[in-house]
C-alpha cells in the first residue's frame, strides 16, 4: 500500500526538494505552505503534488489540515517537519514578537503536526517523524538566540520522542543541514556567502536534493533501526562530538 508523507513548508527551498524527491520514490505527497499562494499554485502544476495551506503555528488549524490531507490520501504514515523562518536580530535587540514567531513556526509546528498524527501511528504500528533542525541548532549563531534555541529544541523533542515510538514502530530523528544552496541563502550578500563557503571543509554548499535523500532514507523500512539519530549534512562545516 503507498504511504503518505506531509512535508510542512513543502513547496519551497529544502521543503521542495524533500516534496518531489518522496513523489519519486513513490509517495503520496501533501505539501504544505504557509501563505504564499502563487507560488504553491505553480508548485502544484510545476510536480503535480497536492498543497494544503494551514498555519503550523496554530493547532487547530494544524488539526484541520490533516483532516483534509488523509480526507484526500488515507493515513499519514511520515511527517517530515521542515517548516521554519528566521528574524535575526542580536539579543539586546530581540523582541518578544521577534522570539515568539520563531518559536512558533520552528519549533511548536513540529508538536502541532506531529502530535495530530502520533495517535494513528501507534495504532497502525508504523510511523517516520522527521524534524528538520539546523547547523545553528547544533553549534549557534550569533543573532539567532530564537533559531539557535528552536533548532535545538527540535533535537532534544526528536530523541525523546524516538523511546516512545520505538515499539511501536515509530522512528524520529532530526536532519541538520548546513548551509544549503536554496534562494534564501543565495539572498545573502556575495562577499558574505564567500566568507561561509570558506569555512566548509568540501568547498561549495550542500543541496537541497542531498537533505531529501537523507530524509527518503530515515523514511524507508531499511532504516528501521535508525531512530534517536541526529544527521548532520554540512560538509564537515561543524562536526558535532
Amino acid at each position: 500500500m503507498t504511504k503518505t508523507v506531509l512535508v510542512t513548508g513543502g513547496t519551497r527551498g529544502i521543503g521542495r526538494a524533500i516534496s518531489e524527491t518522496m513523489k519519486a520514490k513513490g509517495y503520496n505527497v501533501a505539501a504544505n505552505y504557509g501563505g504564499n499562494e502563487e507560488a504553491a499554485k505553480a508548485f502544484e502544476q510545476e510536480t503535480g503534488i497536492g498543497t494544503y495551506r494551514f498555519d503550523v503555528a496554530d493547532y487547530e488549524a494544524v488539526g484541520k489540515g490533516i483532516a483534509a490531507i488523509e480526507a484526500d490520501l488515507g493515513p499519514v504514515d511520515v511527517v517530515i517537519n521542515n517548516a521554519g523562518v528566521t528574524r535575526d536580530a542580536p539579543f539586546h535587540k530581540m523582541t518578544l514578537e521577534q522570539w515568539q514567531e520563531v518559536i512558533n513556526i520552528d519549533l511548536t509546528s513540529a508538536f502541532n503536526v506531529t502530535r495530530h498524527v502520533w495517535e494513528g501511528m501507534r495504532d497502525r504500528n508504523f510511523g517516520r517523524v522527521i524534524n528538520i533542525s539546523s547547523i545553528n541548532g547544533q553549534k549557534g549563531q550569533f543573532g539567532q538566540a530564537n533559531y539557535s534555541a528552536a533548532k535545538a529544541g527540535l533535537i532534544g523533542m526528536s530523541k525523546a520522542l524516538a523511546q516512545e515510538g520505538a515499539k511501536k514502530g515509530i522512528t524520529v530523528n532530526t536532519v541538520c543541514p548546513g548551509y544549503i544552496d536554496t534562494e534564501m541563502v543565495r539572498a545573502v550578500p556575495e562577499k558574505v556567502l564567500e566568507g561561509i563557503i570558506a569555512t566548509i571543509p568540501v568547498g561549495r554548499l550542500g543541496k537541497a536534493e542531498e537533505i531529501a535523500s537523507m530524509c527518503a532514507y530515515l523514511s524507508s523500512d531499511e532504516a528501521a533501526f535508525i531512530t534517536g539519530a541526529t544527521m548532520t549534512v554540512n560538509g564537515a562545516q561543524y562536526i558535532a562530538g
